[in-house]
């Protein structure tokens, strides 16, 4: 039965090979050609509906610009800006906002007070022992709001000085972007240690006098500033802790006196430790705080 299945499947194959070669053949044999008709049209060799050419001149030929725009009147290209205010085509201005929509979350992560603002709502969580309390969805959103909040004058500079002026055609593109780029790299050297700002320096072989901000490349300022929010939010998350640790420490001291060791201290713990954080109105005084360390 193999033997008879086997020959079967050489045959079709072959049988396929023949049928493929005969049409090739056949194609190959029929001449093609776009002139001639047995209505008697296109007797000059021309393509269409109409017994006219459309070129005035051969290709070539052309000396002065008049000429070269009239080699073909159905060939011609225009391209017209918007009353000549140098503003982009929608199609255009749709692909650069999907581009920076794309990067908008690696712009928040590196550039914002995100970073800072998130790990530190993180650690308020684990302190408070919670587990998914409040839910990740509430804490980022809780973070992008602050950081709309502590942006909001950064980003007004941003488009008042660049977008705007960009948007009525004033100044160019690079030129633009080196405004719209000005009032972050201010608010990112604020928040950054000069430590940081000269580690990057001699790593990438630059010099740089510990003052201006001029001399220190996009590529050196932004992950000093993500080193810079690092350290500060881990500071801060440990400040947080401080009490909750005490709380901690003073349960599991009792439960011990009182030879429960079977029992956990956080399951014990972790209502005190709510109770406290909400008579100290503690997410107030954790945020007001947080957002003051901007200023």
């Amino acid at each position: 039965m193999d033997r008879f299945k086997y020959a079967g499947k050489r045959i079709g194959m072959v049988i396929c090979l023949l049928f493929s070669v005969g049409i090739l053949w056949f194609y190959g044999s029929v001449e093609v050609s776009a002139i001639g008709s047995s209505i008697g049209q296109h007797e000059n060799n021309l393509t269409g509906d109409t017994d006219f050419s459309t070129t005035i001149n051969p290709p070539g030929t052309a000396n002065t610009p008049e000429e070269l725009n009239q080699l073909n009147t159905q060939n011609i290209l225009e391209l017209r800006v918007n009353g000549d205010n140098g503003q982009i085509n929608g199609a255009l201005r749709i692909l650069i906002t999907l581009t920076l929509i794309m990067l908008l979350p690696t712009l928040l992560l590196m550039m914002t007070s995100f970073t800072r603002i998130i790990i530190v709502l993180h650690f308020t969580r684990a302190a408070l022992n919670t587990q998914t309390a409040p839910p990740n969805q509430i804490l980022v959103g809780l973070a992008l709001i602050l950081t709309f909040f502590v942006m909001e004058p950064t980003l007004t500079q941003v488009n008042e000085q660049a977008l705007v002026p960009f948007e009525n055609g004033e100044i160019k593109q690079e030129e633009a972007l080196e405004l719209g780029m000005a009032p972050l790299r201010t608010f990112m050297y604020r928040q950054t240690q000069v430590k940081d700002v000269d580690l990057f320096m001699q790593i990438s072989g630059l010099e740089w006098d510990g003052v201006n901000l001029e001399e220190i490349p996009n590529s050196v300022l932004i992950p000093s500033f993500m080193i810079s929010e690092l350290r500060a939010a881990f500071w801060i998350g440990f400040m947080i802790y401080i009490p909750f640790i005490v709380i901690d420490m003073v349960v599991a001291s009792t439960l011990m006196s009182m030879g429960m060791m079977m029992l956990p201290p956080t399951t014990i713990s972790m209502p005190f430790k709510i109770l406290l954080f909400v008579l100290a109105d503690g997410w107030s005084v954790i945020v007001g705080e947080l957002v003051r360390t901007f200023y």
